[in-house]
């Protein structure tokens, strides 16, 4: 079946009968839908919608199909290529399953990796366009590998409060800037000494005000822009109540933590 999405991938990118809006894409513009299916792959995961799951995973094959043929036209690689090369990456990682028990684990293997291609820091190779909360969170990661972290969670939740008076006394609006991103590294720090993930964590919250402020406008319905802000925070705390109300009733007890 892959090949038929090969094949019609190169329907669209002929330049004589092609797609005109295919036939001018290039991997620049590509990537930001490269990345959006990523994300309504997770947005579907995290919702357990299988229906949706399969349609997402679709869109997203269909990315590396795209990347694969601009790829090809180039002379430079090709789908095969592609595929060969995550089939040799996984036999290669997993030699515990696939040769050698005593291997050394998936991280070891990476780093050996890394040296091999010529990737000396310890930071190599964590992806610029990551999510920037992840992208943190992986570069601390990192730098924990090396000894360059705190013992517990005092350390980040010390620099949080260093970070805060920094912001509120900034001269100028760059600098407040410069301040406040460091006031979310200290906040993905302080998250993984607690084994938050911050990334998930903050999709969670943008759906629970999402939730909540959808809430807010059902039960004031047109009238919801024209209240004041008590009128609103009254609504956001019934609304809240309610949710919580929900939580606790008999037999709707919250997920245990996964």
């Amino acid at each position: 079946m892959l090949e038929r999405l090969v094949s019609i991938m190169a329907q669209l990118r002929d330049p004589e009968n092609g797609c005109p809006w295919d036939r001018v894409q290039t991997f620049e513009t590509i990537a930001p839908y490269t990345i959006e299916e990523a994300y309504e792959v997770a947005d579907a995961c995290a919702r357990d919608d299988m229906a949706a799951l399969v349609d997402e995973l679709g869109d997203l094959q269909l990315q590396v199909v795209y990347h694969a043929r601009m790829a090809e036209e180039r002379g430079a690689f090709a789908i095969d290529d592609v595929v060969d090369a995550i089939c040799a990456k996984m036999i290669r990682r997993h030699p515990h399953v696939f040769g050698d028990s005593h291997s050394p684990g998936w991280e070891a293997i990476k780093a050996e990796e890394r040296k091999v291609n010529g990737a000396g820091s310890a930071l190599a190779g964590v992806a610029l366009g990551l999510p920037a909360l992840l992208r943190a969170e992986k570069l601390q990661k990192r730098a924990a590998r090396v000894g360059f972290d705190w013992d517990d969670a005092d350390g980040p939740r010390a620099k949080i409060i260093e970070e805060l008076d920094e912001v509120e006394t900034a001269p100028d609006a760059n600098a407040r800037a410069e301040e406040i991103g460091d006031l979310l590294f200290a906040v993905v720090n302080w998250a993984r000494h607690h084994g938050v993930d911050a990334e998930a964590a903050l999709r969670q919250a943008n759906a629970k005000f999402e939730r909540r402020f959808h809430g807010m406008e059902a039960i004031a319905g047109k009238a919801f822009p024209a209240l004041d802000l008590s009128a609103k925070d009254a609504l956001w705390d019934q609304v809240k109540a309610a949710e919580k109300a929900t939580l606790t009733a008999p037999g709707n007890a919250p997920n245990p933590p996964r």
